[in-house]
């Protein structure tokens, strides 16, 4: 009960956070702002987060997590292309239920987007993402990381179209549908994800 209640605080003072945020940009919210809005105390604020930076960037670091999660329960015998897609799109999909709704979600996209301190943590993220996608395609294809460099270019191309994407987004100010770059992005790289003997296991001896 005690950890259930703690997540439910931080996941109001996320909310709350990224919804200030978004909408009044990222030097104008002040941290009380952000503990009066989740209904807590400044102090109870510092307990979850040291500062405004901090949210965002463990808001990036579930993400990041999700994108994992999605990837390690697709089915083993599916092509890397579409296991990748849908691990990604799932994450995008959150980002927008986690706002509230897509406007929201766009808000907060262009927040992380336009701020050079949160852009910074955001490549900062993205490059651990790009080591854990590589690890989970290395156990799901049976593929040495340390040798093959199949899984960290496979893990480094999903993210370059994810970060297209959301760029895509966030610069058409929500006119274009997420979903559908997401399809545009992947028939780009699928078949280099799918070219045959790119990603398959290495014939035992």
């Amino acid at each position: 009960m005690a950890e259930r209640k703690r997540q439910l605080v931080a996941n109001e003072l996320t909310e709350a956070a990224l919804q200030s945020l978004a909408l009044k940009g990222f030097d104008a919210v002040t941290i009380d702002e952000i503990a009066t809005a989740a209904g807590v105390s400044k102090r109870t604020f510092f307990r979850y987060f040291a500062s405004k930076e901090d949210v965002v960037v463990q808001f990036l670091a579930d993400m990041g997590a999700g994108i994992r999660t999605e990837l390690a329960g697709r089915p083993a015998g599916e092509q890397p292309s579409a296991a990748l897609k849908h691990a990604v799109w799932v994450s995008m999909a959150a980002c927008g239920d986690h706002s509230g709704h897509a406007a929201r979600a766009l808000r907060v996209v262009q927040l992380i987007l336009r701020t050079p301190a949160l852009l910074a943590r955001f490549l900062e993220r993205q490059a651990q993402w790009r080591d854990d996608l590589a690890a989970e395609l290395a156990h799901r294809l049976e593929l040495d990381p340390e040798t093959d460099l199949y899984p960290r270019l496979a893990a480094g191309m999903a993210l370059t179209a994810y970060d297209a994407v959301l760029r895509r987004w966030s610069d058409s100010d929500g006119a274009e549908d997420p979903a559908a770059l997401i399809d545009r992005a992947f028939a780009v790289i699928a078949p280099a994800l799918d070219a045959p003997g790119a990603g398959s296991p290495r014939p035992s001896t």
